[in-house]
């Protein structure tokens, strides 16, 4: 199949592309830049050169991909990219920088859904099945881990790592790490408990939902130290707890607790 290109677009000629990419007025593709299969890009979009999409994509008006890091040390020559899977929905006016390291990249897995006025900084990394609310914002070397959601007006301070089918609550002010499989709000943010909604949607059982309170309970109740809580976990022999205390001992940053009450 043929791709259609809206004779209003720019696509330079030394842009690779696929088959059956439909492009529409005004968008802009840059050299550099390599298309996969079946992508839309509606009006206004525009992708920097070093952007790789695959197939699937729908990148809505206005959203510009691959821009310049905003890193007042950043030389433009530096080369360096965007990677994009395949199925990602971004919305109006998502802006997403390439990474600032040589060769790095900046890299979106599959099926995530960016709403409107997102913004993915420079070396960010997204796993699959990501969902993040408009006006959110992510510094640079964020990683956000499979199926977490972030809320509306939430910012994310840099090197953060959000774990995988964690959510995080509107306007959230997120400076640590943010454990897998709870519900992280606030300002300063804290945890809530378990992320109760998105684990039944994701298919937990009863018995994991039993071990995700046991190890809760451990990390935010027990008073223990960080070694008696990695202890804990690991001694449930769990493949649950076993990624909570991999997260835990992974978080340079420290991560956020629960909220204290008084």
């Amino acid at each position: 199949m043929n791709n259609h290109i809206h004779p209003a677009a720019h696509v330079d000629p030394a842009a690779e592309l696929g088959s059956g990419n439909r492009i529409g007025p005004g968008v802009i593709v840059e050299a550099g830049v390599r298309l996969g299969d079946d992508n839309v890009l509606q009006a206004g979009a525009v992708l920097k050169r070093g952007t790789v999409l695959g197939h699937g994509n729908v990148v809505h008006e206005y959203a510009v991909i691959g821009g310049l890091p905003q890193d007042i040390h950043f030389d433009p020559a530096t080369p360096s990219s965007v990677e994009i899977g395949d199925r990602n929905v971004l919305r109006e006016y998502v802006t997403i920088n390439r990474a600032s390291q040589a060769q790095g990249t900046t890299r979106l897995g599959d099926d995530n859904y960016l709403m409107t006025q997102v913004h993915l900084g420079h070396d960010c990394v997204l796993g699959n099945r990501v969902i993040i609310a408009p006006g959110t914002g992510l510094g640079g070397f964020v990683a956000v881990d499979d199926r977490a959601f972030l809320s509306g007006g939430v910012m994310v301070h840099q090197f953060v790592h959000v774990g995988r089918l964690a959510m995080v609550g509107g306007n959230a002010k997120i400076t640590r790490d943010v454990l897998p499989f709870m519900i992280t709000d606030g300002v300063p943010a804290a945890v809530h408990g378990l992320n109760r909604v998105g684990l039944r949607r994701a298919g937990f059982t009863p018995a994991q939902m039993k071990v995700l309170k046991a190890a809760y309970r451990l990390i935010h109740r027990s008073g223990e130290s960080l070694q008696a809580i990695l202890d804990g976990l690991e001694a449930m022999a769990d493949p649950l707890a076993a990624e909570l205390a991999a997260f835990v001992r992974g978080a340079e940053r420290g991560f956020h607790r629960e909220a204290r009450s008084g």
